[in-house]
């Protein structure tokens, strides 16, 4: 197979690792295409749920003999240890493979090292890079790197920035159709990240609606002097709730706590300054592989300054706001030159129904 061949191949694969979203956390999502002997395409699969089949193992059932003498071309370098289940290492050798291309090096050191080991067998293995599979990969690869959970906030605004009127009334800025492809990520997330001013104004249950539940996210509440009322819709049985306070409270704030803990709320303590990385990143061991942000400004804001947002979907709706006083995506960041501005890459542009949606990451 020659280069332009073998990037088209990974590319279906990148497609085929995405339909893994929302099954596959907090493992990587991972697609596989097998191609027999005589070059063509006789299988493929992906990671579809944690504690699955892995892509390869997926693909070879598919396969069969056809995969004898075959490549294997997938996302992610095979893994080499025996976790929930054994390592695709030792499938691919039972499968009679004799290439292996993957596009990424596998990040976690305990199942790193699939690539060296297949070749020790005999089996052509090589690292062929590939920008779409090392996209993919990142959640997976900040988790294992920073301790942290992939963080991408989502917002609705308009043509001039505003998110909100100046008296808070946002519903609804964005089409039917953005809003159900956010009821669809939520859910396939871990978490929904929102801040104490979206509650107390809107009183949000933020679960997701109409569309598959792949997995119940937990609801996480930015509220450092713990103002939540035990009565909000987010404090319900619909899902965990957990909220995310600073280690001096008031006695008002500390006998809501009892009350609130009482309905089955969980509370996390902030670092120092109010932080929100140490929390995060105890969630994150215990699970949380992806938390969608849906909150006003100042949560935006202090992800941003603590460095730990890595995208934002932005759904540019079609009319002007105008009012001085209307409520902007980001606040808090003081930056006193272009310079020190958070710079993000502009990933795609479309349109769902009447808006423009933008995808941005940051880079770091």
């Amino acid at each position: 197979m020659n280069e332009s061949r073998i990037r088209t191949l990974l590319g279906r694969a990148v497609r085929l690792a995405a339909r893994g979203h929302g099954g596959a956390e907090p493992n990587p999502m991972v697609g596989c295409v097998i191609v027999d002997a005589h070059g063509e395409v006789v299988a493929e699969g992906f990671h579809r749920r944690c504690g699955g089949p892995h892509a390869e193992v997926d693909a070879l059932a598919a396969a069969g003999e056809r995969a004898r003498g075959g490549t294997a071309i997938v996302t992610l370098e095979p893994c080499a240890h025996r976790g929930r289940t054994g390592p695709c290492t030792d499938a691919l050798r039972a499968a009679g493979v004799a290439r292996v291309l993957y596009a990424v090096a596998d990040p976690n050191p305990l199942a790193a090292g699939g690539g060296a080991q297949l070749s020790a067998s005999g089996i052509q293995a090589e690292l062929f890079p590939h920008d779409g599979a090392r996209e993919l990969a990142l959640p997976f690869v900040k988790r294992v790197q920073t301790g942290l959970p992939w963080i991408s906030a989502k917002w609705a605004q308009s043509i001039d920035g505003a998110i909100a009127l100046a008296n808070g009334d946002s519903k609804w800025l964005s089409c039917a159709r953005s809003r159900h492809m956010v009821h669809r990520e939520r859910g396939r997330v871990d978490a929904i990240l929102t801040g104490i001013g979206t509650v107390i104004a809107d009183d949000p249950q933020l679960t997701a609606r109409g569309v598959r539940v792949h997995r119940q996210a937990m609801r996480v509440v930015f509220d450092p002097a713990l103002r939540t009322p035990p009565e909000a819709r987010i404090c319900d049985a619909s899902a965990p709730t957990v909220i995310l306070a600073s280690e001096s409270l008031d006695a008002a704030a500390t006998q809501r706590a009892n009350q609130l803990v009482a309905r089955g709320v969980r509370i996390l303590r902030l670092g120092a300054g109010d932080t929100m990385r140490a929390p995060l990143a105890a969630l994150a061991k215990e699970g949380v592989a992806r938390v969608l942000v849906e909150a006003g400004g100042g949560v935006v804001g202090r992800l941003l300054r603590e460095e730990i947002l890595d995208e934002a979907w932005v759904f540019i709706v079609p009319f002007v706001i105008g009012d001085d006083l209307a409520r902007r995506s980001v606040r808090g960041l003081t930056p006193a030159v272009l310079a020190a501005v958070a710079r993000a890459r502009l990933m795609s542009v479309r349109q769902r129904g009447t808006d423009a949606l933008l995808h941005y990451r940051w880079t770091r």
